[in-house]
C-alpha cells in the first residue's frame, strides 16, 4: 500500500493511494493515522487536487554514511567497518514538490540519492529477527549536503541539516522487498546516479540494529540508508528527482534562500 500525506482546502490527512498511471492517482482518505489500525474512509480524491506533503513528519532523521563502497571512495574516504551514523533534524524535511533553499553559508551544495525506511513503532533493541516488523514502508529521500562545509568543519551538524536539506516522498510504499532496487537520481533530466539497493556495505537489517541499540525509534522515525556513487553539485534553477523501484519520484527545485 502507498501511504500519501497531504493538503487540501487547509486540512492535512493521510490517504491510500490506489492507480497506476501517474494522472489518474486518487487518494482514499485514511480514518486515523497510518501507525495504528486505521480504515479507509471511502472518501476520495484526486491526487491532482491536492498538495503531496513529507510522508511522515519524523522526530529524528537518523542517517547513515559511506554505506556504498564506491561512494566513499570517491569522496576519498575509507571504507568502514561499522555502521556510521548523524542526524538531520526535523526542520530540514520537505516533501516533494517543496524546494531546496539553497543554503547562504555554502558555494558547494550536493545531492545524495537515498532510501528512507520509515519506523512503524516504538521500539529499543530491536533483535535482527524482528526488524520487519518494526518497518512502516520505504520511501525516496535526497540527503542534500554542503560538501565544502562539511569538508572545513568536519562536524556535520550545519552541512547536512540545514532547513530543506532532507527532502522525502512522494509517498510510503509499505509491501516492498528493499533489498534490490534500483535507485537513481537525474538533474535536469539527465542521470547523475545510478545504483542497487543490494550495494549497501550494511543492510537495513544491520542498520536498525544498530542504530536501535543506542536509542529509542518512534513511529514516524527516518532512517537514511546511504547513498550510491555519482553525487555531485547542484545549482540554483536546478530541478533534482530520485526515483526507486517500487516506490516512485521525489522530485524537488533547487532555489536561491530568501
Amino acid at each position: 500500500m502507498r501511504i500519501a500525506r497531504f493538503s487540501i482546502d487547509g486540512n492535512v490527512a493521510f490517504g491510500a493511494i490506489e492507480g497506476d498511471k501517474q494522472d489518474e492517482l486518487v487518494l482514499d482518505i485514511i480514518k486515523g493515522i497510518p501507525f495504528a489500525d486505521f480504515e479507509l474512509s471511502g472518501t476520495k480524491v484526486p491526487v491532482g487536487k491536492v498538495r503531496l506533503l513529507p510522508p511522515v513528519l519524523p522526530n529524528k532523521v537518523v542517517a547513515f554514511g559511506r554505506n556504498y563502497a564506491e561512494h566513499a571512495r570517491e569522496l576519498g574516504h575509507e571504507v568502514p567497518d561499522a555502521p556510521f551514523a548523524f542526524f538531520k533534524p526535523s526542520t530540514s524535511v520537505i516533501g516533494t514538490g517543496d524546494e531546496i533553499q539553497y543554503p547562504s553559508f555554502s558555494q558547494e551544495v550536493h545531492h545524495e540519492a537515498e532510501l528512507a525506511v520509515v519506523i512503524g513503532r516504538m521500539c529499543r533493541e530491536v533483535p535482527r529477527e524482528r526488524v520487519k516488523d518494526v518497518i512502516f514502508g520505504y520511501t525516496c529521500a535526497n540527503d542534500i549536503t554542503a560538501r565544502d562545509v562539511q569538508k572545513r568543519e568536519k562536524q556535520w551538524a550545519r552541512a547536512k541539516g540545514f532547513d530543506s536539506s532532507c527532502p522525502l516522498g512522494p509517498w510510503v510504499e509499505t509491501d516492498l522487498d528493499a533489498s534490490d532496487l534500483t535507485i537513481q537520481l537525474t538533474v535536469n533530466g539527465q542521470q547523475r546516479q545510478l545504483g542497487r539497493t543490494s550495494e549497501m556495505i550494511h543492510s537495513v537489517e544491520d542498520l536498525i540494529v544498530n542504530i536501535s541499540e543506542a536509542m529509542t525509534l518512534l513511529p514516524g522515525d527516518v532512517i537514511l540508508t546511504g547513498t550510491p556513487a555519482g553525487v555531485g553539485p547542484l545549482n540554483v534553477g536546478d530541478e533534482v528527482a530520485v526515483t526507486i523501484e517500487g516506490i516512485g519520484t521525489l522530485t524537488n527545485k533547487v532555489v536561491k534562500r530568501g
